[in-house]
């Protein structure tokens, strides 16, 4: 594989500055920078996104088959997705079983020119009914009345899973996947705070896309919100799309949580990037109108359209520092996962990398020592 050699206005940990960045055989060789001047006709050059929560995208379901899985990776690329977790919805026990198995059986061979799989994450079917927003009611289950056994072929390679900490056995359901190095997610909740806090304090390492479909701010019952904003280790999940969480409340979020805390994802469903339209997702209809998704029929938010170039550039222009936007959006996904050889530009780092314009739209994703062109 031969030397790549990018320069641009590199997105570091703390400053952007002027620089070259030198790759060899898909990772970063060296690192030259110039404090003395940002050359602003240069474009950004950023680590690759990580979306850790994301259900489809462009017409492909992350539940679907391995050739849906393919079309997923490959236009997550191409808006700045270098990695991500395929992210399974609320469903009957047996087909979240086949949802691990075909996800397993496809890491191996996701094609190249696509966002690299992680592992992958389960929204679901361990949520408090009242806090169930788009998950069908009907599949919902109670963690003290489904045995382990029955959870034991989901655990290899299942990243993150959502939890309402308050459901009898949920706490035991925790401590039992942190022990086996999955990470807990409380969300789609009613807890208190107290009972919200014993989540976190058992094993819950982050937060399912704060302040939707959770308990919340209430000055005499705060319940899972206060307790995620509280809590410096807690990661929590924001969906920038200015639907789901209003971006007058997005400074709460960055002012209240330490910098490596907050993580963009984008919970798009199948339908982002096709337009206005209706599916059937687990067994609920949902139908996309003018950028927002909903359950057929009602007011019920049933995730985004949106991929993580747009929430990086929502969250910039509402007042975030691009670099804490960045790293939102690639080192903290990664931290989360115990994921340390990408997210940065340092030298020894996979060289995965998206350049940006000046309005921070992806123009093109260096990917295993090649550059691929945005959407």
């Amino acid at each position: 594989m031969k030397s790549v050699e990018v320069v641009g206005r590199l997105v570091l940990d703390d400053r952007v500055v002027s620089g070259r960045i030198v790759v060899d055989d898909g990772h970063i060789g060296t690192v030259d920078v110039d404090d003395r001047e940002t050359r602003e006709d240069l474009p950004f050059i950023a680590p690759g996104f990580v979306d850790v929560h994301v259900h489809g995208w462009g017409g492909h379901d992350a539940m679907g088959d391995r050739a849906a899985l393919d079309g997923m990776a490959r236009i997550l690329l191409r808006h700045g997705v270098t990695s991500f977790l395929p992210t399974g919805v609320t469903s009957p026990i047996a087909d979240l079983v086949r949802f691990a198995d075909t996800v397993r059986a496809w890491i191996p061979t996701a094609p190249h020119d696509g966002a690299q799989p992680l592992g992958f994450n389960i929204e679901g079917p361990f949520l408090a009914p009242a806090r169930r927003g788009a998950h069908n009611p009907t599949l919902l289950r109670v963690p003290g009345d489904v045995g382990t056994a029955a959870l034991e072929p989901l655990v290899d390679g299942l990243r993150l899973m959502t939890i309402a900490p308050e459901l009898p056995g949920a706490l035991e359901l925790i401590g039992w996947l942190r022990d086996r190095g999955v990470v807990s997610s409380m969300g789609h909740s009613a807890a208190t705070l107290d009972e919200a806090r014993a989540g976190y304090a058992t094993g819950g390492g982050t937060t399912t896309h704060l302040f939707n479909a959770m308990s919340g701010v209430d000055h005499r019952a705060p319940g899972l919100a206060v307790a995620a904003l509280t809590d410096d280790l807690a990661y929590t999940e924001l969906i920038a799309d200015g639907i789901h969480v209003n971006p007058a409340l997005w400074p709460i979020i960055t002012r209240t949580k330490p910098v490596d805390r907050l993580l963009l994802i984008s919970d798009a469903i199948p339908l982002a990037g096709t337009g206005d339209g209706r599916a059937r997702i687990a067994g609920l209809e949902v139908e996309v109108s003018g950028g927002r998704c909903t359950v057929a029929g009602t007011d019920t938010l049933a995730g985004s359209v949106i991929a993580l170039d747009t929430a990086v550039r929502n969250v910039v222009r509402a007042g975030l520092a691009l670099p804490a936007a960045v790293a939102a959006a690639s080192r903290n996904p990664l931290r989360l996962l115990g994921v340390t050889d990408r997210g940065r530009i340092a030298e020894g780092q996979r060289a995965d990398l998206v350049e940006l314009d000046a309005d921070l739209c992806v123009r093109r994703v260096l990917r295993d020592g090649r550059w691929i062109a945005a959407a």
